[in-house]
């Protein structure tokens, strides 16, 4: 990776904002942005920014934020660093299942990272003591809300570790823009029936400052 240009963090709202820059204490190698909720927002705002500092701006862009966990993946207050980003629900239903845009060969729903970074980054987090997954991060509009959608997901996806809404639309940014990407989650909740009560969000956003903290040292 090329030590030319800042590295991009775009999270979905405010309060991820906040957590990752007080992780990063100042780093100006670093710039945190909103994204808004959702891919299309993630997608218009990341392509925006990329597209207003110009060729060389930046050299890496990170989709980071909250997230749900998959139930034996990620634990509510883990960490998760993608190894591959998708667009989980990008598809079609069909009287056989679900069909992924790859199987019914409109283009691809699959985006992948900088993988030599993500293990670097996975094997900082764990030496910082912090509980960290390598794995894939899956994004979706649609947030899961049932037992049912939870298991047909991971027995769709092999390994699933997390679900958010914000990473592919990034992701296809960086792409476009010819850039490397990360996705970096702090697990709120599990994956699974919609249980407000469950959700840990303030421990989430510790684990992301936190996270933010050894992103420092692993970037160069």
């Amino acid at each position: 990776m090329s030590e030319n240009g800042k590295i991009l963090v775009m999270t979905a709202v405010a309060v991820e904002r906040d957590a990752v820059l007080r992780g990063l204490h100042g780093d100006n190698r670093f710039e945190v942005m909103e994204a808004g909720v959702g891919p299309v927002e993630a997608a218009v705002s990341t392509a925006t920014v990329l597209t207003l500092a110009g060729p060389g701006a930046y050299r890496l862009v990170i989709s980071a934020g909250i997230a749900g966990g998959f139930k034996e993946r990620a634990v509510v207050g883990s960490l998760v660093v993608s190894n591959t980003i998708i667009a989980a629900d990008l598809g079609a239903e069909t009287p056989e299942g679900f069909h992924s845009v790859d199987k019914l060969g409109f283009g691809s729903s699959v985006i992948e990272v900088d993988v030599t970074l993500a293990e670097r980054l996975t094997s900082a987090l764990q030496k910082a003591g912090l509980q960290t997954t390598l794995g894939p991060v899956l994004t979706l509009s649609t947030v899961t809300g049932s037992a049912e959608t939870a298991v047909a997901l991971t027995e769709r996806i092999s390994g699933a570790a997390a679900e958010a809404m914000e990473g592919f639309g990034v992701a296809a940014a960086a792409r476009r823009a010819g850039l490397p990407v990360l996705e970096l989650r702090a697990i709120s909740n599990p994956v699974g029936p919609r249980d407000r009560s469950a959700w840990r969000i303030k421990d989430a956003l510790q684990s992301l400052e936190a996270a933010s903290s050894v992103l420092r040292e692993v970037i160069e």
